[in-house]
């Protein structure tokens, strides 16, 4: 099969999969993160059919909404690969693309993987958590959770494991110092860097004026 024709069936599958997903983890998410990859991978030199496969495919099931369980996506992605005929190599990589990217395999220490593609996939991702999009999101699934905006009695955790972090359920304000605000440094690529720059400015504006009308500043 053609690539063109892999990766427009690819899209078909996520699209379907995901049709009532949590909006910061929709179709739209993929979306961003496929165009992000693109525009990264413009000037890195990298398998494009490897980084467009695990961009699409990089949340088709979110170890947030399957009880913390990383092995569901790296999974589903191994079954729908297999079934369209991509050839091992490929798999392989676009599965440990996926197994290994997410914040929360940063907090375990030294990476189990790493590649090119990896790194790509990785700032394509990470872009669509900060910055405005990444503001939205942030307190969509805050809300969907449940939890509260923001509490100044509970202080951010810096120093979470991952097992931590992912049963963290503190306000929403925190998550921009335990990730949001983190990710800037942690880019990969000079493109991921220069754009994250912007992004976190904006970031750190909107805390700046979160906290004057919370304060009854202004």
């Amino acid at each position: 099969m053609p690539n063109h024709q892999i990766i427009e069936a690819t899209k078909a599958f996520v699209k379907d999969k995901l049709k009532n997903a949590e909006g910061g983890h929709d179709w739209f998410h993929i979306e961003r993160v496929y165009n992000n990859t693109l525009l990264i991978a413009k000037s890195e030199d990298v398998d494009t059919l490897v980084v467009s496969l695990a961009a699409l495919l990089h949340d088709i099931a979110d170890s947030k909404f399957h009880d913390g369980d990383d092995s569901v996506g790296p999974r589903v992605a191994r079954k729908f690969l297999t079934e369209q005929q991509i050839n091992t190599t490929t798999i392989e990589h676009v599965v440990k693309i996926i197994a290994n990217m997410s914040f929360n395999k940063s907090l375990e220490g030294i990476a189990a993987f790493t590649s090119k593609e990896l790194e790509v996939v990785q700032d394509a991702d990470r872009l669509d958590a900060i910055g405005a999009i990444g503001i939205a999101r942030c307190f969509n699934y805050g809300g969907f959770k449940n939890r509260a905006l923001y509490n100044p009695d509970i202080k951010p955790n810096l120093k979470m494991s991952a097992a931590a972090y992912k049963k963290s359920d503190a306000p929403t304000i925190n998550h921009f110092y335990e990730k949001l605000l983190l990710l800037k440094d942690k880019m990969n690529t000079t493109t991921g860097k220069r754009i994250a720059q912007e992004r976190h400015q904006y970031m750190e504006g909107f805390l700046t004026q979160f906290y004057a009308e919370w304060n009854g500043e202004k």
